[in-house]
């Protein structure tokens, strides 16, 4: 039997979910157990267009609306990046701004909730910050935050690995975060007795199964693998035009040999001449 896809892969993450609407209504249950059950999901962006397999800075997403109206934007990440944040909030007003059209009353507007499992750490600032995994962020007065201005714009984070490294958590949560964290421990999962996480294993293991499917995994992770590497090498970029921009400013000083001015600049005395003659 061919290895597991990795579900935290955002291609396979859509198609376990995306295909499955039963399994994205247990899903979205479990990641916010304290509001009440939805029973149904109509998948609202079901397909995954080619050109998204490769493009840079796209996040496959599954976008879902509940039965009252209520709309989902749930996701998978594994890249840590500056703007993460607001562009979780960009999107989701978008989807809370993208329910009325024009002439209707906004008393007719849903709830839009963010559900971001992330497989990164993201607060690490603070030990308080350090010992919490899950997330919930609305609308509250920042000295009053009993005072709120409703839930109808939420979003919830997931750290997985924080939250499995802590052990914060039990019952189908907790199923979920050892799901996405251990699926390739096969003794790990078959301790699991949550119905849901199961059927997401079986599913797994069918689209593992399929050769198409493993194709277009791997592609994708070749295009995040890609995307990494072209932010890397940008940042390389700006360390080195930083650097030269400092020796620069040094060699007009014209009070340092070259040497020490390559070792205040982190360049070779090579690299410095160079500088010299243009």
């Amino acid at each position: 039997m061919p290895a597991l896809l990795d579900p935290t892969n955002d291609y396979v993450f859509k198609r376990l979910f995306a295909e499955a609407p039963a399994l994205l209504v247990a899903l979205i249950n479990d990641l916010r157990p304290d509001l009440p059950d939805i029973a149904s999901v109509h998948i609202l962006n079901p397909a995954v267009e080619p050109t998204e397999l490769t493009g840079k800075y796209i996040v496959l997403d599954v976008l879902a609306q509940d039965a009252a109206g209520h709309c989902y934007n749930v996701e998978v990440q594994v890249r840590r990046y500056g703007a993460w944040h607001k562009r979780g909030l960009f999107y989701l007003a978008r989807t809370l701004g993208g329910q009325l059209t024009a002439g209707e009353d906004y008393q007719e507007l849903r709830a839009s909730v963010g559900l971001h499992l992330l497989d990164f750490d993201l607060f690490t600032a603070t030990e308080p910050e350090r010992q919490q995994a899950l997330w919930r962020f609305e609308m509250r007065d920042e000295r009053l935050p009993s005072v709120s201005l409703g839930n109808i714009l939420q979003m919830n984070l997931v750290e997985l690995t924080k939250a499995d490294r802590l052990g914060l958590t039990s019952g189908p949560l907790r199923a979920w975060i050892t799901f996405f964290k251990h699926w390739q421990e096969e003794l790990i999962m078959a301790k699991s007795t949550h119905e849901p996480v199961q059927q997401a294993m079986d599913r797994l293991r069918k689209l593992s199964a399929d050769e198409e499917t493993r194709r277009l995994a791997f592609v994708r992770e070749r295009a995040l693998h890609d995307e990494v590497s072209l932010l890397n090498d940008a940042k390389r970029q700006g360390r080195e035009e930083a650097r030269e921009e400092f020796a620069r400013n040094l060699i007009a000083m014209n009070l340092l040999t070259d040497e020490q001015i390559a070792t205040a600049a982190g360049l070779t005395e090579a690299e410095v001449k160079a500088l010299r003659s243009k």
